[in-house]
């Protein structure tokens, strides 16, 4: 009896056998492709700046020595002798002859003097002490637009090509152009996300570096890097369809990262009007406070996109605006 069954089974286990190696394979071939279309697409990078401490106050070491004041002419009398001139900011002050007015003018004097003395122990305008280890705001403003948006690789590009990335200026001017490029086309705006943090400087640097290398590590490669006047790579790289109409559903990432003396709070993304308005503190950051600055977008090359599932798989943070 099981020698005929033996025949049977053998017959009815290979169909199976090549039914489950045909699905292996076509499941190898739908994830090998799947892994093709998410993997990291090359980046663009622009930026640069110093940690360093600022410097002490010179309040006070600017200013002549403070200068005696005298009272109107005619309108004053000094006692004969030497202590009209010998104690001109004592006497008056105890009632010895000068006026009303005179007093005054000493005793302001006097406190502008004091004032400057406090200001060059290490006290600002400001009334807060002098510390060569400050407070820096280290954000981060991250956009996902539309494929439409073209322009902004376009700018982005050029803006790489030709910036200055190792003055305070330069910087500034690259925060100001990347950041108006993309308030310009509002109607772009797709997804967003903000982050700030708060630190010393002793440790500003080391969390700039941490939310820069993280947004390069998706990154396959650098093909466009002007970071502290270090230009490398090139802006040929295009799609030979970079001029023509692209699939809606597709994105392009902008990212921007700052490390700024003194206070900066970003809104927490919630709508376009929270976009703009983090736009708009980011951009204006004077160049005085601002530290570093860096401009990262993928894909760099005009006319590739991202897809939906990329961007949900490597920017899981953002929102939808």
């Amino acid at each position: 009896m099981s020698r005929f069954k033996l025949p049977r089974f053998k017959s009815w286990l290979r169909p199976l056998l090549k039914s489950l190696l045909v699905s292996a394979l076509a499941l190898v071939l739908v994830f090998s492709q799947a892994d093709g279309a998410l993997a990291a697409r090359a980046g663009g990078r622009i930026g640069g700046g110093s940690f360093r401490a600022p410097s002490r106050p010179s309040y006070g070491r600017t200013y002549s020595s403070p200068r005696s004041y005298r009272g109107p002419s005619g309108g004053g009398y000094y006692p004969g002798g030497g202590f009209g001139f010998g104690f001109p900011f004592i006497m008056p002050l105890f009632g010895f002859g000068g006026g009303g007015l005179f007093s005054l003018l000493i005793f302001f004097a006097i406190a502008s003097f004091l004032m400057r003395s406090f200001r060059s122990a290490g006290f600002g305008e400001d009334g807060e002490t002098y510390t060569p280890n400050p407070n820096v705001a280290v954000a981060r403003l991250q956009i996902g637009l539309l494929a439409k948006a073209l322009h902004l690789q376009k700018d982005l590009n050029r803006l790489a090509q030709s910036a200055d990335t190792s003055s305070s200026a330069g910087l500034t001017k690259v925060l100001q152009e990347s950041t108006l490029s993309l308030l310009r086309h509002p109607e772009y705006w797709a997804y967003a996300d903000t982050d700030t943090i708060t630190t010393k400087l002793t440790s500003a640097e080391a969390e700039f570096n941490r939310l820069t290398l993280m947004e390069r590590s998706k990154f396959s490669r650098e093909s466009l890097s002007n970071v502290n006047n270090q230009l490398s790579g090139n802006n040929s790289a295009a799609l030979p369809n970079a001029d023509g109409i692209q699939p809606s559903g597709e994105y392009i990432i902008a990212t921007v990262i700052v490390a700024t003396q003194g206070k900066l709070t970003l809104p927490n993304v919630n709508s376009e009007q929270d976009v703009h308005k983090a736009l708009n503190q980011i951009g204006a950051i004077p160049s005085a406070q601002l530290m570093a600055v860096e401009v990262l977008w993928t894909p760099q090359a005009s006319g590739e996109t991202l897809t939906s599932d990329e961007v949900i798989a490597q920017y899981p943070n953002l929102k939808l605006v």
